[in-house]
């Protein structure tokens, strides 16, 4: 008796199976359908009878051991590929980070070669084909129909190779947004929109981020992608770190709440949606990184770059760092129980290695992969490299390869190396021949059997993530269901209130705020080309802070100082480069605005002494340093001397902790935004919203205590302290009535 029923979808077919799994196919990709007692099941290797691997009744890993014995090692090889960054979309004017990662189409650009925007790219037919590569980054899609459009094409064009796995598609962080209210990454203002990671912490909140997962992960798979290269979990014991705000704040206890309730939002499907312990078809992919914890680059340098590849410990406490990850996303709450996949990040943990004596960057390091993660901790999950780790370096300061401590090896060596380390992926490697040569080594060196286990090891945790996301049985969407899900009020408006729960009101003089309807200021901005750790030397642009129509729903806008009862000066957190090889190599990242001279910096660095370096001693003693928005520090002071004794509200968008006693003496108001709408901040300006948000870390009475504080200790600085006596430390932040004393300080202070 047949027991499924069969609907003809825009270019695939739709299978439900009663009480059963529903299945997606494309009738044009040679995959035929198999009646077994009475259910419909994919004949994706296409040999006319059920295998294992395509039977969703059984278990996972019974299907999966199935299915890694049938590989190929090519296939395999392709498996353990993980795309360079793909652009979905028409790239727009002056959109470089579009137009980098934008492919061509018959060797044309885009809007030359008449092809749609969800036509599979030239590079991506090829890795896809000729390397047989299934996990695919996208970074920026034109629209949700767009994406759901393109996700099918490309599941249509693997389904009827080999052994039709599917396509896994991933994203980086995308739903956090500039104070303008500008998507960093998005697909064109559908997607909800929430605080970065630091504004995550800054509720104190763990149920907050666990309902965030629960939501981004529907938004996620509406759009294709089920694994996220997120959260980062770096313990941000160092404040000058560039990705700081990427990270869950200073409190390794917080770290730790927030991860565990990311991943288990994340991962958890329910209901319907359930397959299995947790897993269906709600599930995304949580990859936590940086393992074993990114965040002590010296001198707060970042490891993108080789001026920055160095993570010191000398407070020596690596174990603390590891504490987000080992006790918190490795020991989830929810039925998936543990984080599918780890990423390793670029740093040489230097020193750290005592069995092995190697300094080399953690994703090539037997003692921090194999060792520690897999042996000590027994994770048996996916660990994928950061991208690009096995491309040459061409110079200190060049974004390009990043063949940390393995520069002496060859691309072949350096993958072989990483295999054998307990690495099942490459980040950003498209090709996979680097990967079947170094099979070869391993095959001369331990023989065919063993080899061939060991990658037999990693296919399965690959394929695992694949399965158990029901990617197997319908990798198809609706564009209709993904436009619906994409945008829904009720996600957007649950980012919204996070955003307005994320900003911490640091000083409120005479009482001021909340602010009735009054005449406002507010000066524009001259802002800088900064993105993250990344400055362009192109000029300062002047641009409104606030857009017109906005602000006027909440204050009458007046163009002059004279005319005002109050101003609102918006302003970035000091954002600087700890290298410049125009102004003598190794700089101080500097958190204030004004020029800074590093006198009470380290004489000699920690790390260093790799040959291929221009010095064994990468210390910036003495040298000094300027923001690169010190402009932002120039307008609130002039405001404030034109505003005479009216009140200056400061308004900070927060990415790293920051020296505020430039500042803070002169204003009557300080708050802290988290990459927030500034619709979030207004609302709590004009007491629509009173301000809950803490402190996510300290804030430094100067730079002699950032200098002088260990990059590996987490709250280890003097705090501010302002005009009224308050101590801008871990965990402080104002409401309408004063010092917020509540369960969320006592349990995380």
């Amino acid at each position: 008796m047949k027991k499924w029923t069969e609907t003809r979808k825009n270019g695939y077919i739709l299978i439900e199976n009663e009480n059963g799994a529903t299945l997606g196919y494309c009738p044009d990709s040679g995959v035929k359908i198999l009646e077994v007692d009475g259910y419909a099941f994919k004949d994706l290797n296409r040999n006319g009878r059920l295998d294992p691997y395509e039977d969703w009744r059984l278990p996972v890993e019974e299907r999966l051991k199935d299915l890694a014995g049938q590989m190929t090692i090519e296939q395999i090889a392709g498996l353990m590929l993980y795309s360079g960054h793909q652009a979905v979309t028409i790239p727009k004017e002056g959109d470089m980070f579009a137009m980098r990662f934008a492919g061509t189409y018959g060797g044309k650009p885009l809007k030359e070669s008449g092809a749609e925007v969800s036509d599979l790219s030239d590079q991506q037919k090829v890795f896809l084909e000729r390397d047989k590569l299934r996990h695919v980054l996208m970074t920026t899609v034109e629209s949700p129909e767009v994406a759901a459009k393109w996700n099918n094409n490309m599941q249509a064009f693997v389904e009827g190779m080999d052994l039709g796995i599917p396509v896994n598609t991933s994203s980086d962080p995308r739903h956090s947004a500039e104070s303008n209210g500008e998507y960093l990454v998005g697909t064109n203002g559908a997607i909800s929109q929430w605080p970065s990671s630091l504004g995550l912490a800054a509720t104190f909140d763990p149920e907050l981020v666990r309902r965030f997962g629960d939501i981004a992960s529907k938004e996620y798979r509406a759009l294709g992608i089920a694994t996220a290269l997120s959260p980062q979990i770096d313990l941000a014991t160092e404040p000058r770190w560039g990705r700081y705000s990427g990270t869950f704040g200073e409190g390794t206890k917080l770290s730790v709440d927030m991860a565990r309730a990311y991943c288990d939002g994340f991962q958890t499907s329910e209901g319907d949606a359930e397959i299995e312990d947790g897993w269906g078809t709600h599930s995304v992919n949580a990859m936590i990184k940086h393992w074993p914890g990114g965040g002590s680059g010296e001198g707060g340098r970042d490891a993108h770059f080789a001026y920055g590849k160095y993570a010191v410990y000398p407070g020596n406490n690596f174990d603390e760092a590891l504490k987000p990850f080992t006790e918190g996303a490795m020991k989830l709450e929810g039925k998936t129980k543990c984080a599918s996949a780890v990423m390793p990040y670029y740093t040489i943990s230097y020193d750290q290695d005592k069995k092995y004596g190697e300094n080399v960057g953690n994703g090539y390091s037997k003692y921090i992969i194999n060792d520690l993660l897999r042996e000590e901790y027994g994770y048996d999950g996916v660990v994928c490299t950061d991208w690009c780790i096995t491309a040459d370096n061409e110079a200190v300061d060049s974004f390009d390869g990043r063949d940390w401590g393995t520069s002496y090896l060859n691309l072949n060596e350096r993958h072989y190396k990483v295999i054998m380390a307990g690495v099942d992926q490459f980040g950003g490697n498209n090709e996979a021949a680097p990967i079947l040569a170094a099979y070869e080594m391993g095959v001369a060196a331990h023989g065919e059997e063993a080899m061939r286990a060991r990658m037999e090891r990693s296919a399965i945790r690959l394929l695992r993530n694949i399965l158990r996301t029901g990617l197997f049985e319908n990798p198809y969407l609706d564009p209709e269901e993904t436009e619906k899900t994409v945008g829904c009020a009720e996600y957007m408006a649950a980012g919204f209130e996070a955003q307005r729960k994320s900003v911490v009101m640091l000083k409120n003089k005479g009482d001021l705020l909340p602010l009735e309807r009054k005449k406002v200021y507010v000066p524009n901005r001259l802002r800088s080309a900064i993105q993250g750790p990344f400055i362009s030397d192109a000029p300062p642009v002047e641009t409104p802070a606030v857009a017109p129509e906005l602000l006027d729903k909440y204050f009458d806008s007046v163009g002059t100082p004279e005319e005002a009862d109050f101003a609102i000066v918006f302003m970035d957190s000091p954002s600087s480069m700890g290298y410049d090889a125009k102004k003598g190599g190794y700089l101080p990242i500097t958190l204030q605005y004004r020029p800074y001279t590093a006198n009470s910096a380290r004489e000699f660095s920690l790390a260093g002494g790799d040959p291929n370096e221009d010095s064994p001693n990468r210390s910036y003693h003495g040298k000094t340093n300027t923001a690169a928005n010190a402009a932002d520090l120039e307008i609130f002071l002039k405001t404030k001397t034109a505003m005479g004794d009216k009140p200056v509200i400061a308004v900070v968008n927060l990415s790293n902790p920051m020296v505020v006693a430039e500042f803070e003496p002169l204003a009557d108001a300080v708050l802290m935004s988290f990459d927030c709408q500034t619709q979030a901040v207004l609302d709590v300006i004009s007491g629509k919203f009173e301000p809950q948000g803490l402190l996510p870390c300290q804030l430094p009475a100067d730079m002699e205590t950032v200098e002088t504080q260990f990059e590996d200790v987490p709250r280890d600085m003097r705090c501010h302290t302002d005009e009224a006596g308050n101590v801008y430390d871990f965990a402080f932040g104002l409401n309408w009535s004063g010092v917020i004393s509540d369960e969320r300080v006592e349990k995380y202070k």
